[in-house]
């Protein structure tokens, strides 16, 4: 065989070879294009980000995320952060055309060359996006072909300045941060702008092993990983060896983020992110970015919480002692065991509480360990409210002494104390406790703007971390005497008014045949015989209210009851009368607020505005439309801006009205009599149900409404002598007084066309408010003026003076007037 031949056989075999392996290699290429993900879609990409919501004044409240990740488009990244990253992963990615092939033949000689070590990657930057974005993580040929498919079809489709920036947003960098902009913020609680070359170095050695070259657990690595960064930023021309020398020099400081200024609100922030997850969905809550601006007003919540949370600790005091928060058997493991207690129990209460370990009983006094500052005393003048709690909250004998209290062994709650209540009292030494108890009774308080509906504050309970059982939104439970307003007012639409007599005497109700008779009583068993409608509801007489309903018709009651919201289904029953159905402390805030401002309708809203993650605003709650907003007068001083409210009344406005007045008569000279101290106009109820197992208030201003509730989760009594007005108005009035601080009184607003006639009834001399033909005097719709005037009408005020009362009448003295 010739040299010819020779080489005219192995051309033969390089030409079929060649023929062999691109048919192999079209072969496959076509095989794994079918079935691949549309690379197009990456053009609509949204990442997921964290939706965060926001106070009513710009605090953080709180965020959601399953990634945590800030966008940042690729032009507002710095160029250097661009170059790091092409220099460590990708060294020719603006040349080549998805694929490096000298970085993979260069994989493939190494892999070749050193069989023992770790495999060497070649995947660059494109074939990073294609894996991440559209396929799994499975290391298998198949992806690895699919993959390379993929990445010529993004180059062909998409910028490199496209194609960086979704790596850069989407790349995990280790610790929960995914893209570079959170990872910034996480490691060095800097911007991007604001990162040193050598911290942008480090983030950029993080792709490869985020774990491994982690700056606070592998230090050694981490630096190795910068300065090989560094190294190849200098050899592709993106810095000077001066640089880099500068950047290896710099150590890298691991920053926590600076404790951003957040809002307290836990029950308020739970259920606003369960009203974004039923309008939204879980991906759009947790996914979506949104940007959503709250009512919540910080200052309101935390006055709320602490009214709350003292006003439950004070009728737990008053209920006696329950014992020990744990107990120690063995004091020889006391250390052991109290932090076993501790982990399994948080304490959850005011920062000041704490725990402690009873190590020694004495006469007086007892001395405690396990606090932060080591051991305590507790004198017994800070014990003796402890008498034990007895069945339906009533209490034992006084303790004599320490012992009738606490054991050496057991765990109990302290406050450091300087010197016992009272004035003039001398100090305590130093490290003196006081013995304390988590309250097991729990409330709620909604605090709401009356005109919008918007809810200021939102408290479910004792502590969010003890329990996260809402009970201003989940709780439904019976309202008691805070329902008889909506008595009261279908009896004003039926022809009452507030002058009206009514019988307070027994009253016997049959329910039907084979049912017990029904025999209502008035708290405290005593009956006033015939009395004006206002006194009967300043007094909560229940004898009344019944008499009243039967009369009206309970079916007109609970149209009236629905009509505000109170409930959605109420069975037409006389004890309904009485509050004996169930509602929540939200609805009935929000069915207070709609009486206060004369019955314009609201929608309890949490919300003020979603936008999503572009700034588009997606939801606003505002009832009212803002006249000017947005205008521009053409260099002109622009006019300021105006509510305008087009919402008409639902109900009577006079009626409501009267119902009104009426339950400022309660604040002032009535069941919750010492508001008055505060000095302005409070529509307000208080609710005890039967047996004591709930005690509600509610209180509205023209401005604020605020609705407050006390009970046990699993129902019993709260005590014999525990009622609405002793439990839940002094948390009102520790709201109120911090809400009001420093701020004028606002009247309530009185609709056109009623009559203020001034009246002497069983609680004093007012001006009662009466609908035009009704008021005491009239004959026939006609009045008497005092001035001995002729008669007119009362239906039309204005066909005689703007001034009149009526004739010598019983309870009647000085004029009325005409609004």
């Amino acid at each position: 065989m010739t040299v010819l031949n020779l080489i005219k056989i192995c051309l033969a075999f390089a030409t079929a070879a060649l023929i062999v392996g691109t048919g192999t290699v079209v072969g496959l290429f076509w095989h794994f294009s079918h079935g691949l993900p549309d690379h197009k879609q990456l053009a609509d990409y949204q990442p997921a980000t964290l939706t965060r919501l926001y106070a009513a004044d710009g605090k953080l409240l709180a965020e959601y995320a399953r990634e945590k990740r800030v966008f940042v488009p690729v032009a507002a990244m710095p160029k250097r952060v661009l170059e790091a990253f092409v220099a460590a992963e990708d060294q020719r990615f603006f040349t080549h055309p998805g694929i490096d092939f000298i970085g993979v033949l260069r994989a493939v000689v190494a892999n070749v060359a050193n069989p023992g070590k770790r495999p060497e990657g070649a995947s660059g930057l494109t074939q990073q996006v294609a894996k991440n974005f559209l396929l799994t993580n499975q290391a298998t040929l198949a992806r690895k072909i699919r993959e390379a498919i993929l990445a010529f079809r993004i180059e062909e489709t998409y910028s490199k300045e496209r194609i960086l920036e979704l790596y850069l947003n989407e790349i995990y960098l280790g610790s929960g941060n995914y893209g570079v902009a959170q990872a910034a913020l996480n490691y060095f609680d800097r911007s991007l702008d604001e990162l040193s070359l050598s911290e942008i170095a480090y983030l950029a050695a993080l792709p490869k092993a985020p774990n491994r070259y982690n700056i606070v657990r592998n230090e050694k690595e981490a630096y190795a990983r910068r300065d090989y960064v560094l190294n190849r930023m200098t050899e592709d021309g993106y810095i000077t060896a001066a640089e880099a020398q500068a950047a290896k020099a710099e150590k890298l400081q691991y920053r926590r983020r600076g404790a951003t200024e957040v809002a307290q609100a836990d029950f308020f922030a739970e259920e606003v992110r369960r009203n974004l997850m039923a309008a939204y969905g879980e991906k759009g809550l947790y996914e979506g970015g949104l940007t959503v601006s709250t009512t919540l007003d910080p200052a309101i919540q935390a006055t709320a919480d602490a009214a709350l949370r003292d006003g439950l600790i004070a009728y737990d005091r008053r209920h006696g002692w329950r014992g020990a928060y744990a107990k120690i058997p063995d004091m020889s493991v006391w250390e052991e065991e109290f932090a076993r207690i501790a982990q399994r129990r948080p304490l959850a209460g005011p920062p000041a509480w704490q725990l402690a370990v009873v190590n020694k009983v004495d006469a007086q006094s007892i001395q405690i360990v396990g606090l932060p500052d080591g051991e305590g005393t507790v004198p017994f003048t800070e014990m003796t409210w402890a008498r034990p709690t007895l069945q339906n909250q009533t209490l034992g004998a006084g303790p004599r002494g320490p012992r009738d209290v606490v054991a050496v062994g057991d765990v109990i709650v302290v406050e450091k104390v300087d010197k016992p209540a009272g004035a003039g009292a001398k100090p305590y030494p130093p490290r003196t406790y006081a013995l304390r108890q988590v309250p097991n009774v729990e409330g709620g308080v909604v605090v709401m703007d009356t005109q919008a509906g918007r809810v200021l504050a939102m408290s479910g309970g004792w502590s969010y971390g003890r329990s996260q059982f809402n009970r201003a939104v989940q709780a439904a439970r019976q309202p008691g005497s805070a329902f008889k307003p909506f008595v009261y007012l279908a009896a004003m639409d039926a022809g009452f008014t507030p002058a009206s007599i009514v019988l307070d005497a027994p009253f016997v109700y049959d329910p039907g045949y084979g049912q017990p008779l029904w025999t209502p009583k008035n708290y405290g068993g005593d009956m006033l015989g015939p009395t004006s409608v206002r006194r009967g509801l300043e007094l909560s007489r229940n004898l009344m209210t019944v008499r009243m309903a039967q009369q009206v018709g309970m079916k007109r009651v609970v149209e009236v009851a629905k009509e505000f919201g109170v409930t959605d289904s109420m069975g037409s029953y006389l004890p309904m009368a009485l509050g004996a159905g169930e509602t929540t402390l939200l609805r009935m805030t929000m069915a207070y607020a709609m009486l206060a401002n004369g019955a314009l309708e609201i929608t309890p809203s949490l919300v003020d505005r979603v936008q999503d993650r572009n700034g588009k605003t997606v939801y606003r709650h505002e009832p009212r439309t803002c006249r000017g907003c947005g205008e521009t007068a053409g260099g002109a001083r622009p006019a300021a801006p105006e509510l305008v409210d087009s919402r008409k009344p639902f109900h009577d406005p006079a009626a409501v009205y009267q119902v009104v007045s009426m339950m400022q008569g309660v604040t002032t000279r009535g069941t919750a009599g010492r508001l008055a101290a505060l000095g302005r106009p409070i529509a307000g109820k208080t609710g005890t149900t039967n047996d004591a197992h709930d005690n509600w208030f509610l209180g509205a201003t023209p401005d604020i409404t605020i609705g407050v509730y006390i009970g046990f989760d699993e129902p019993r009594t709260l005590g014999a002598q525990e009622t609405g007005g002793g439990n839940a108005v002094p948390i009102y009035e520790a709201i109120a007084r911090e809400i009001f601080k420093g701020k004028p009184p606002t009247p309530f607003r009185v609709p056109p066309g009623l009559r203020m006639v001034r009246f002497s009834y069983e609680g004093g001399t007012i001006d009662e408010v009466f609908k035009p033909g009704t008021e005491p005097g009239s004959e026939g719709y006609m009045v008497t003026p005092l001035d001995g005037s002729a008669p007119y009408s009362a239906i039309d005020p204005t066909a005689g003076p703007q001034q009149a009362g009526s004739p010598r009448r019983p309870g009647l003295s000085g004029t009325g007037e005409t609004y």
